[in-house]
């Protein structure tokens, strides 16, 4: 019997009542764990539910069973009708939800409706949100004697107001805002906010108005949790941006008090519980004070309102501001130190002896093969990113926990400082940390002029022109990762490591795809902006971090655009799939096929503008690859493995590159075309 899930996720007998591990009460109606909605969605387990419906994590099975949510539309209405014309007022009203595209708000995919025994029910999908809500992380704080700090909850704010401002410009109202309603994305560490109850909304608004005549209405549905929500929304339904700014002051006082909101907002004397209790800057009591206001109209007119004024309080947190000027010899205790939302996700702080870079078609120190690194990551037989004397032409970078800087930590005049801050402050607006730019110019400016290395820049007039010299290499290399990686990426530069790359493994190999496709899409774009980087062991070194920044930049294109599933239709034994690729940009295409098979494949392109690769469901030492980097366009063999092969095609050319790929299989035996058991994913590698 498939087990069934209580809302926390325990797995029980289908057959129990009760949750044997947490004591709640098992509805009946909880679909079963691997049921199939749609022909499409394997349900996994419940999420939660209430009296509006239940939510589900399930595997798209059209999409390499990528995880997504599933909210079921279970208004409690009596009569075909009644249900009818609710499920008319959700599809309308989802529609507002599937214009909302931005970073920080799961994606709203469709509408579908599945038969579950005699009666059609009707569900909205939208994007799984890998990570801890703040709920969980606070818990978390409170076991080991501690809640959120302040500079923690400030960023919190910088970075979910913006959010809100996106929203309400769109018209739309939160009406939910909790720590359990926002959540920490694991992959970035951003705050995601979730569960705009949509189907809540429109479930209340289906039960008041579709009452069968002769039953009286049931009392009006108040969305929102009690102590968050504003007494306007509560009492009278009336919902405003300033109700979500309400809420988001009380999410904040909880995150850092660990008290409930009711305790919060009692009144003690002439003041609230929470201005004796909660310790924290008067600038910031004087925000939150008036984003509580009991009146929507003394709030804040709007987030951008809110952000203003953090802004002008100076409440932007610590770790977003950067240094005035690098000290000579600084240890890593003296560089920025890591975004608080990485802390709140992971207690380790970013090592200063990350890899350090190179420009804009800068060159950096040559040494080991790209093959060579290549293999050295696929068995995981990289050397730390840290803890590496990097030599330059014979001058040293310090290692592990120092770095050489090119500025003496001498007082600089007042021009100087000026001239200094330009680089800062675009690094800071573009998200790149301070410290790893400055390695990064260095190694460039060292490669550039190498009877410079070793020496310290100062302010005297001779070094002048190579200050100047210094800021446009800075300059060039900002404008390069501003064009070439995301604000998400370009934060985390300088501190990407191996357990990066073994947790971007971890989610292409659930979509069947190995580290090696995700390291050919990864070099294709990295050396068509670095060609003269081929052949050289840039892993180790500054210009390895804009590598990682591109890997995991592709890691997001492979969950959408650059992978491709080959299918036969039965009865056919042929495939032909046509497509351009852009300079630098390449495609993964995956076959389900059985051993013994004859596979003939053909890549019609110009002359020399591809490279073709052809990987294994389980590589071994001894058979890792079938093809690698090749420029051969045909291939033919018998297949040695059952399971999903890999065929990778990138661009090498300075022009796009139009390509048919053929792909033939002689069913020589009796069974079936496609692999009956293909490989787990985990045995890609």
């Amino acid at each position: 019997m498939a087990a069934v899930f209580c809302s926390r996720g325990h797995p029980n007998p289908g057959d129990n009542r009760f949750c044997y591990l947490c004591g709640e009460k098992l509805s009946s109606r909880a679909m079963q764990q691997d049921l199939i909605l749609g022909d499409r969605y394997r349900v996994v387990r419940e999420l939660g539910h209430g009296g509006f419906g239940r939510t589900y994590l399930a595997e798209d099975l059209n999409r390499f069973r990528e995880a997504c949510v599933l909210k079921e539309f279970a208004p409690q209405v009596q009569g075909t009708s009644s249900l009818q014309k609710a499920e008319e007022l959700f599809e309308r009203e989802a529609g507002i939800l599937y214009g909302l595209h931005h970073p920080q708000i799961p994606r709203f995919r469709e509408l579908f409706r599945a038969v579950l025994g005699d009666r059609s029910h009707l569900f909205l999908v939208q994007d799984y949100i890998p990570g801890e809500t703040y709920g969980q992380l606070l818990q978390q704080r409170q076991q080991q004697g501690g809640t959120f700090r302040e500079p923690e909850v400030c960023q919190l704010l910088t970075q979910i107001l913006p959010v809100l401002t996106y929203l309400h410009h769109s018209g739309v109202i939160h009406r939910d805002i909790s720590p359990d309603n926002l959540i920490l994305r694991s992959s970035d560490g951003l705050p995601v906010l979730i569960d705009f109850g949509g189907v809540k909304q429109v479930s209340a608004a289906a039960e008041l108005q579709f009452v069968p005549p002769a039953q009286v209405a049931p009392a009006a549905t108040r969305l929102g949790k009690i102590g968050y929500a504003p007494i306007e929304q509560m009492q009278q339904g009336v919902v405003s941006p300033q109700s979500d700014l309400y809420a988001l002051a009380v999410t904040v006082l909880v995150l850092l008090s660990g008290q409930e909101p009711t305790w919060l907002l009692e009144m003690k004397g002439t003041r609230p519980q929470w201005q004796r209790s909660v310790a924290i800057s008067p600038a910031l009591t004087q925000i939150l004070q008036r984003m509580l206001a009991s009146h929507a109209d003394d709030r804040f007119r709007s987030a951008d309102a809110v952000l203003t004024a953090l802004q002008q309080a100076n409440l932007v947190p610590a770790a977003h501001q950067l240094p005035l000027q690098v000290q000579e010899n600084a240890a890593t205790a003296h560089l920025p130190t890591a975004p608080i939302a990485e802390h709140l996700h992971s207690p380790q702080a970013i090592s200063g002896g990350s890899p350090p870079g190179m420009a804009t078609a800068p060159t950096a120190p040559q040494t080991i093969a790209r093959g060579q690194a290549k293999n050295q990551v696929q068995w995981h037989q990289w050397a730390a990113l840290g803890g590496v004397v990097l030599a330059l032409g014979g001058a040293g970078w310090m290692a592990h926990d120092r770095w050489l800087p090119l500025f003496s930590s001498r007082s600089p005049s007042s021009q100087q400082g000026n001239r200094q801050m330009t680089p800062q402050q675009r690094s800071q607006s573009l998200g790149v940390d301070f410290s790893f730019l400055v390695q990064l110019t260095n190694q460039t400016f060292y490669t550039r002029y190498p009877d410079q290395q070793g020496r310290t820049l100062t302010n005297a007039p001779q070094d002048q022109e190579l200050r100047k010299t210094w800021d446009i290499i800075a300059a060039e290399w900002l404008s390069l990762l501003e064009t070439n990686l995301s604000e998400t990426v370009r934060q985390k530069l300088g501190s990407y490591t191996k357990a990066d790359r073994d947790r971007w493994k971890e989610q292409i190999n659930q979509l069947y795809v190995s580290s090696r496709s995700l390291f050919d899409l990864t070099d294709a774009r990295f050396f068509a902006l670095f060609p003269d980087q081929q052949g050289q062991n840039f892993i180790d070194q500054p210009i390895g971090q804009v590598w990682h920044g591109m890997a995991a930049e592709q890691v997001k294109t492979l969950n959408h655009t650059a992978l491709e599933k080959i299918q036969f239709a039965p009865g056919t034994f042929s495939q032909q799939v046509n497509g351009r690729l852009a300079p630098g940009t390449g495609r993964v295409f995956l076959a389900n096929l059985s051993e013994g098979q004859i596979m003939r494949l053909n890549i019609q392109a110009a002359s020399q503008s591809t490279l073709l690769s052809i990987y294994l469901p389980k590589p071994t030492r001894e058979l890792p690859v079938l093809l690698e980097d090749s420029t051969d366009v045909t291939w033919t063999g018998n297949l040695p493995q059952s399971g999903y092969y890999e065929i990778v095609i990138v661009a090498r050319g300075k022009t796009a590159t139009d390509y048919q790929l053929n792909l033939a299989i002689d069913n020589v035996t009796s069974a079936p075309v496609e692999a009956a058991r293909p490989e787990a994913p985990e045995a890609k590698n």
